[in-house]
């Protein structure tokens, strides 16, 4: 049984937003709380379940391998509970322990809240392995840089806009020696920028998924586009390819158990396979590219676009904190994109987005607009709202 649940190391010491988890302090931070009951809940050997709402721990059986429920993001969809076991994670942890030489001995600094599943992995492998934890949600970009370095951080897990910010915050992590970034593609530059921010950090990029967890990893040294290669233990299968790209199938030891609540119809089984709607191809090296979801493929005059290619690009800009593209029916080619940025963009910032998409990805292709929005819509886990996103273009239509 003993890697059938997680642990709480006694030897981890976690530190909120630079104090000590259990000083009492006159403000502490919302999320203080759920990470007692984490922290309970891990113990004393219980199931929990981690939502937007807080952590609460569930009835569980100590015979069986522990459980644990993790609400998705819901970026596009309503938002769903994944039911995995407490195993599947466990077994990354080892790779890291292993690939990475993450031990006791490191200091893990995490920049989300708990309901993030990025951040709540961190949290528990941190805990598990029993090496330190600095939690810094909620702080300022410039704040969140202060405290790693005061702290000596080893270890950050942390998202591409998130590392963005860091960047723009100046100043500098020298002890940071890993990094790893998960939650979306990382934007052209981003690694260069890393390299002053944390001069002795080494970068890993992870791709995956919420169902599938690690899907594939990669250091950037890959050609340009590749989220990576497959992860230690994870088959991948395209299937029904066209000219190589086909959908993308997972068995591993990662994946989780089916939904505690809701569903989606891009989520399938088959053979031990899951696959969640993504597509992409592999080439003969075994670098891993994805596409993006199709559900959120478009087709315009004949052509297949995926707005996930056109929103990397326009995040690699300095000035485009967030952005979504976004299809909207048009009369004579059946949809058009659309870009909408965060902020508020004039008129030579919309002339120069649309010019580099289309010098990118050609004219059909290219946003045929940009809208800014003052107040963008964001999840708990930073990403982009497409659901309230395509509600308020629905509104101005």
């Amino acid at each position: 049984m003993a890697n059938d649940r997680f642990r709480w190391s006694d030897a981890t010491r976690l530190f909120v937003q630079g104090t000590p988890l259990d000083v009492q302090t006159s403000h502490p931070p919302a999320y203080e709380a759920e990470i007692h009951t984490l922290r309970h809940a891990i113990r004393g050997g219980h199931d929990f379940s981690v939502g937007p709402d807080g952590i609460d721990v569930l009835p569980s059986d100590p015979g069986n391998p522990g459980l644990f429920h993790s609400r998705s993001g819901g970026t596009t969809g309503p938002a769903k509970a994944i039911r995995r076991s407490h195993r599947s994670w466990i077994a990354s942890f080892e790779i890291s322990r292993d690939r990475l030489d993450l031990s006791a001995r490191d200091v893990y600094g995490v920049l989300s809240l708990p309901s993030h599943s990025l951040a709540l992995f961190a949290i528990v492998e941190a805990a598990h392995l029993g090496a330190d934890l600095h939690l810094l949600a909620e702080l300022r970009p410039r704040a969140q840089v202060a405290q790693l370095a005061r702290a000596g951080a080893t270890v950050l897990y942390a998202t591409p806009t998130q590392l963005r910010l860091l960047c723009d915050a100046g100043g500098a992590v020298p002890s940071l020696r890993q990094i790893l970034c998960g939650g979306g593609r990382m934007p052209q530059g981003l690694r260069s920028r890393l390299a002053a921010l944390c001069p002795q950090a080494t970068v890993t990029e992870f791709y995956g998924t919420s169902e599938t967890s690690f899907i594939a990893w990669g250091d950037g040294t890959g050609p340009d586009g590749a989220v990576g290669k497959a992860y230690p233990g994870v088959e991948i299968d395209i299937r029904n390819p066209v000219d190589g790209t086909g959908e993308l199938w997972v068995r591993s030891p990662y994946l989780f158990d089916g939904y505690a609540e809701g569903h989606s119809s891009d989520t399938r089984w088959h053979d031990g396979f899951v696959t969640v709607g993504e597509l992409g191809r592999i080439d003969d090296a075994g670098h891993v590219f994805v596409a993006g979801r199709h559900s959120r493929m478009v087709t315009i005059a004949g052509q297949n676009v995926f707005p996930e290619d056109i929103e990397v690009l326009l995040q690699s800009r300095p000035d485009i904190p967030h952005c979504a593209v976004m299809p909207l029916p048009d009369d004579l080619r059946g949809t058009v994109l659309v870009a909408v940025i965060a902020g508020q963009p004039d008129a030579g910032q919309a002339q120069e987005v649309i010019a580099q998409c289309r010098a990118a990805f050609g004219p059909l292709a290219a946003p045929r607009q940009v809208i800014g929005l003052p107040d963008f819509p964001l999840l708990a886990s930073g990403k982009p709202d497409m659901r309230t996103i395509a509600a308020l273009l629905e509104d101005r239509t």
